[in-house]
């Protein structure tokens, strides 16, 4: 679906890169050109194969797809710098946290917007992507922007009122994941095990573990139990975490999460 389409890339950052990277791992032929805020920036854009702009409009311009990769607070700006340069039937997708596909209709008319939020895993074909559309975005629009992320990822989609959720859970999931792979690896320094060997016992095992629920499709609780024979070890470890509230404790912090995400949208000037 990609093949023959123009890209624009407003804010080339982590996820910028990532969907660039991500396109030319997959050999799309696809035009792409990406804005950035400083000139000094350029170059790094055109490295990754892409035409580089300090002008949000000029990078929008003509594009079949513009992808609105910057943040939250960044948004009102770049809105303003769009509008009257973008028109249907250009698809326009967004990946800021917290601002919904009626404040970019607001800003910039009757276009197709569909809203992601991918996590930085993504920087490895590894993300988790999710979409949802606005009021204007059809089935091939959704289409589309799925092609696109479908190349740093995997992918699913929800309805809007769910994003904030998915910023809690698989937007700043990564985070989570990374504290308990080093509080893993500082346990095995603390049992003896050298530093390095003790991050990498870490983190293969929570990438192994992972691919066991994706790739088998059991329950992970039935998979904690594969690993909790009668009487082992395990399950006095287990007793700890639940003692130490571990569950609970994860539960909250997307919880805490999703209601900042809440309130990550801008104001309008004036508001």
């Amino acid at each position: 679906m990609l093949e023959g389409k123009r890209l624009a890339i407003v804010g080339v950052g982590t996820i910028g890169e990532a969907l660039l990277r991500g396109l030319r791992r997959a050999g799309v032929a696809v035009d792409v050109v990406g804005s950035v805020r400083h000139p000094e920036s350029l170059a790094r854009v055109e490295a990754l194969g892409a035409r580089a702009t300090c002008s949000n409009a000029e990078a929008a311009a003509g594009a079949d797809v513009v992808v609105l990769a910057v943040k939250p607070q960044v948004m009102p700006r770049v809105l303003d710098d769009l509008a009257g340069h973008v028109r249907a039937p250009a698809l326009v997708v967004t990946v800021a946290a917290g601002v919904p596909t009626a404040r970019v209709e607001e800003a910039l008319g009757q276009v197709p917007v569909v809203r992601v939020m991918p996590n930085t895993p993504s920087v490895l074909g590894a993300g988790m992507s999710v979409l949802c559309r606005g009021r204007f975005a059809g089935d091939a629009d959704l289409a589309l922007a799925r092609a696109l992320f479908d190349r740093v990822g995997r992918t699913a989609v929800l309805d809007e009122g769910l994003m904030d959720a998915v910023t809690g859970l698989s937007g700043s999931g990564p985070a989570y994941i990374y504290l308990v792979i080093e509080s893993l690896a500082e346990a095995g320094v603390k049992v003896g095990i050298p530093r390095e060997t003790s991050t990498l016992l870490a983190a293969q095992t929570v990438l192994g573990s992972a691919r066991m629920v994706l790739e088998l499709g059991k329950h992970p609780a039935l998979l904690k139990d594969d690993v909790t024979t009668p009487a082992g070890c395990t399950v006095d470890g287990l007793m700890e975490l639940e003692e130490g509230k571990l569950r609970v404790t994860l539960l909250k912090a997307v919880v805490r999460a999703t209601e900042r995400a809440r309130g990550l949208a801008p104001r309008r000037e004036g508001a």
